[in-house]
């Protein structure tokens, strides 16, 4: 039957027709939204990533963060535990009555180092336990979080610019021998931060596991960098004393001579939950001196009687259950800010009792500051980003904030310290004289009525000449941001973290500190590698024009370690 005239059309006559191409025969009367063109990103998942496919890989001490290029975080996080150097085939974990027995790897010196994958002191760093280890952390994060096959792939390394050679190059040779990856380029992560802040010079403060270290970024360069012992291994260990401190005595093992009492673990993770920074103390700035009487304050005596003698403190219960028999700790709030105390400020002790590797994270900031030129400090100190595990101890960072600024409110800028320094600019005679000096300063130079120089006729004045209009000068000007830019003041900046920026600076195809090819590292190693200064980085820059991609590929025949091969 035919449908009579005049009748709405039928359902799938509408779909046919909107699914016809224009001019098919139907005419609309109405009128209708064109269908857009659908890109491929929006099609079926296994066009995603049909082009390319770039890994960002973000290698730390304790962990290892894997994703995408693109992404605006990583995909998965993979910790290294005694867990991972499991044998095939051992299964004692999935057991019921099986207890990881971390008293023998305790004794042995090995509380905390299996969760580590390197040590700075390499001498007694098995190089090849560590390319495992990377091996089996990329497999896992490849299945668990990735979901992607065994294809080739280039990668993107976010490594410390302290990695030691060594350990880099067995990394290197662990992934280069399974991943068969193409090529891997290597990134720093303090600039990887610097991009992920959205800034182009900051100070990054980089309170890491086994170290802090502070490095200056200038225009996307490293200029200055200075370390500290002081990091998350110490923090633990002075939790770890803390902890046994207000143990019993009468339970400390077999023969009371255990170092460690408290598994890593659980150590850990109370460090994690539980220890707190406490805030600068308040200097008595509104004191009067010594010759002036003092202000007393007029109250009431029923005032002074509600008041509280001293503050009341609460107290926090801590289980333990790595102990021989799991207990209970009843601690004092304030003492769990001890270790955190101890650990990275130890105020008691004069500045001048500390060597060069070991000063507290304040006047390790402090320094690094007034080392850097005038310029590159007055940018980097208004822009610092803090990062690293122990940044995330409630209220450290702003301890670390208010110690520096006392300290340059009190010292200034100035290197010269001591006693004599100090009589010296208390000297009366020495202010009267200065102070001359600045009224009685140079003047300028005027040129006298009546001088000049005669060109072509016309009288000439050169020193009170009003310079020409330049009309390209002033087109720039207002093309330009004339946002004065904040510098010389001490400000914090958040960063979306290293793992992001380089996969920022990995999606804008900007070119990385150092690309490392498959075959050229098998062949030669890190032997192969040229100095950073004798690489010519114009011929790196590959262009779509006559000849591009043949001078692209004759310059991937030197290539460096960047800031890793440095000597």
């Amino acid at each position: 039957m035919s449908a009579p005239t005049g009748s709405a059309p039928l359902p799938h006559r509408t779909v046919a027709n909107i699914r016809s191409p224009p001019g098919a025969g139907h005419h609309q009367s109405g009128p209708s939204t064109p269908i857009r063109h659908i890109p491929s990103n929006f099609g079926s998942p296994s066009s995603l990533r049909a082009d390319e496919e770039i890994l960002i890989i973000e290698i730390g001490t304790r962990k290892l963060q894997v994703g995408f290029s693109g992404d605006p975080a990583p995909r998965g996080c993979v910790w290294f535990c005694p867990d991972q150097q499991r044998r095939v085939g051992d299964f004692r974990d999935w057991q019921t009555d099986y207890r990881y027995d971390w008293r023998s790897a305790a004794a042995g010196g090995l509380w905390g180092r299996d969760h580590e994958l390197w040590q700075y002191d390499v001498r007694g760093v098995n190089l090849g336990l560590v390319g495992d280890k990377i091996e089996r952390a990329l497999g896992e994060a490849f299945t668990k979080y990735l979901l992607i096959d065994s294809r080739p792939r280039r990668m993107v390394w976010v490594l410390p610019s302290a990695l030691p050679i060594p350990v880099l190059s067995a990394a290197l040779d662990s992934v280069f021998s399974r991943f068969q990856s193409p090529t891997i380029s290597l990134l720093s992560s303090p600039l990887a931060l610097a991009v992920g802040a959205g800034v182009r010079s900051a100070l990054v403060i980089d309170l890491g596991w086994s170290e802090t270290v502070v490095t200056s970024v200038y225009e996307y360069r490293e200029v200055d960098s200075k370390r500290s012992i002081r990091g998350g291994r110490m923090l633990v260990e002075h939790t770890h004393k803390l902890l046994a401190k207000n143990l019993p005595e009468t339970q400390g093992g077999p023969d009371g001579k255990d170092k460690y009492v408290v598994s890593f673990e659980e150590c850990s993770d109370i460090t994690t939950r539980m220890v707190w920074c406490k805030p600068r103390p308040r200097s008595a700035s509104g004191q009067p001196s010594s010759d002036a009487l003092a202000t007393v304050q007029e109250q009431d005596e029923g005032e002074l009687e509600d008041r509280p003698v001293s503050r009341r403190t609460g107290s926090v219960t801590v289980p333990i259950r790595s102990w021989l028999s799991p207990t209970s700790l009843e601690l004092p709030f304030d003492a769990l800010a001890e270790p955190c105390e101890d650990a990275f400020f130890e105020s008691q002790y004069s500045p001048t009792s500390f060597d060069d590797h070991e000063l507290p994270l304040h006047l390790l900031v402090y320094r690094s500051l007034l080392q850097l030129p005038v310029d590159v400090r007055a940018l980097c100190m208004s822009r610092i980003i803090f990062t690293g595990g122990c940044s995330n101890v409630l209220g450290l960072r702003g301890r670390i904030f208010d110690e520096v600024s006392h300290l340059i409110q009190e010292r200034g800028w100035d290197p010269v310290r001591g006693k004599g320094v100090d009589q010296l600019r208390c000297n009366p005679k020495l202010r009267k004289r200065d102070a001359r000096q600045a009224g009685d300063g140079p003047t300028g130079v005027m040129s006298p009525p009546g001088e000049g120089e005669e060109q072509d006729g016309v009288w000439h004045d050169a020193a009170n000449m009003i310079p020409e209009i330049d009309f390209i000068d002033e087109q720039l000007q207002r093309a330009t941001d004339r946002r004065p830019r904040v510098q010389g003041t001490l400000r914090p900046i958040e960063s979306l973290g290293a793992w992001s920026g380089a996969s920022l600076v990995t999606h804008l195809k900007a070119l990385a500190i150092a690309t490392i090819d498959r075959e050229g590292w098998l062949q030669h190693g890190a032997a192969g590698a040229s100095k950073p200064s004798d690489a010519d980085y114009k011929t790196q820059r590959q262009s779509l024009g006559p000849g591009g991609l043949m001078r692209g590929s004759a310059a991937g025949s030197a290539w460096t370690l960047g800031v890793w091969g440095a000597t």
